[in-house]
């Protein structure tokens, strides 16, 4: 309950409020009526009462969450509360999100953790739709929502208003893909390049860029010709800071998968493990022995991180005249590859540890001519029609 009495400063009414604060200190705050002293008593003390019964006490930003506190300062909040429950990248891309589009947004509304309505989410999203892809505004919706699902569940409000919001369409996607002959060109343009391994590792397996640069030696069995997709590294930004995630994991369960090591890659994986111990001898005391474990490192033994791949990738392709893609797509051009020369898309996504085959079958079906071929031949064959698709003689 919130105490008052009324205070007389320059012949002039006061309202004086008395509370608690979350953590049990008592504070005051004034409040002029605007009515001099001479007449006014009673209508100062309906003022009064009215102010009591329509006070809240200020929420501490840093106090325990509640429905009384901004919007903006409860994400604030769950942020540190999300930290220990997912993964540092998941945990990097949430406070990213947040903290350049989200809580500014909200924060400039001004509206409370009770107060927020589905109309509010829906006009936030509408505003970003005019700056960013719908993709992106998927993602600010997921944070959102998985924030609002906390509040939820710890009884600070009674149901999530981001359930009933409108995402926005996923914006299609298209991979790039780089034809044989294309891959054939980057091959000769990579060779002898610091990437050259990671490169054509890359565009062979269809491996993830995180996979590529966590390749370990302790993943390559030369006896029974194997490579094991099992540990990855990726780069976050937190703080301001870039930070290096090496994790014994991989994106799903079923990204970690087993691969056959063929001849060319067995006889190149091995020449550069010599060429690792070369130059381990070479450097002496310079060489960076942190990361002796992985493939993918230069002559002084430093990782081949993640962006320094994309950005060299880059640079090869303007530098030889190729035509420009990402290096993500390497893993398209692998696909595309397996589908024109007649792999199963059950086979290609076991290939590329996708999660399930829909996933393979969304990225990928445009460019299975083949099974269409073979569904046109069938149906000749069925109707009797002969067994030349597209033949008009």
């Amino acid at each position: 309950m919130v105490a008052g009495h009324l205070q007389e400063k320059n012949g002039i009414y006061y309202v004086v409020l008395t509370y608690k604060t979350y953590d049990g200190k008592r504070k005051t705050k004034w409040q002029s009526t605007g009515l001099p002293i001479k007449g006014n008593k009673r209508r100062a003390e309906a003022m009064m009462r009215e102010l009591q019964d329509d006070f809240e006490p200020p929420v501490d930003p840093n106090g325990p969450p509640s429905k009384a506190m901004l919007f903006a300062d409860y994400l604030v909040q769950w942020l540190e509360i999300a930290k220990s429950t997912v993964k540092l990248t998941t945990y990097a891309s949430y406070k990213e999100l947040s903290n350049s589009r989200i809580i500014p947004y909200f924060r400039n509304l001004g509206v409370t953790l009770g107060d927020l309505k589905a109309v509010h989410i829906q006009a936030f999203y509408q505003e970003q739709l005019e700056r960013v892809k719908p993709n992106t505004v998927i993602h600010y919706h997921a944070v959102i929502h998985r924030a609002l699902k906390y509040a939820v569940k710890t009884d600070l409000i009674d149901v999530n208003p981001a359930d009933k919001v409108d995402r926005p369409k996923k914006n299609e996607f298209t991979g790039n893909f780089y034809s044989k002959d294309e891959m054939n060109a980057l091959f000769d343009a990579v060779r002898g390049s610091k990437i050259e391994v990671a490169v054509m590792l890359t565009a062979f397996y269809g491996l993830r860029r995180s996979e590529v640069v966590g390749l370990k030696w302790a993943a390559v069995d030369f006896e029974q010709n194997t490579l094991e997709i099992c540990h990855t590294v990726t780069t976050v930004r937190l703080d301001g800071k870039e930070v290096l995630v090496e994790s014994n994991g991989t994106k799903t369960k079923s990204s970690k998968r087993t691969l056959p090591l063929v001849p060319v890659f067995r006889e190149r994986l091995l020449a550069l493990q010599e060429e690792q111990k070369e130059n381990r001898k070479l450097c002496g005391r310079c060489y960076n022995k942190k990361y002796a474990d992985y493939i993918c490192v230069d002559a002084m033994g430093n990782l081949l991180k993640p962006d320094y791949l994309s950005n060299s990738f880059q640079i090869i392709l303007r530098n030889y005249h190729l035509r420009r893609i990402r290096f993500h797509d390497l893993r398209h051009s692998c696909a595309s590859l397996l589908l024109a020369n007649g792999v199963p898309m059950k086979m290609i996504q076991e290939w590329l540890g996708h999660s399930d085959f829909s996933t393979t079958a969304n990225i990928y079906s445009h460019l299975d001519y083949a099974s269409k071929v073979s569904s046109a031949e069938a149906m000749l064959n069925g109707l009797g029609m002969g067994s030349n698709p597209g033949n008009d003689t």
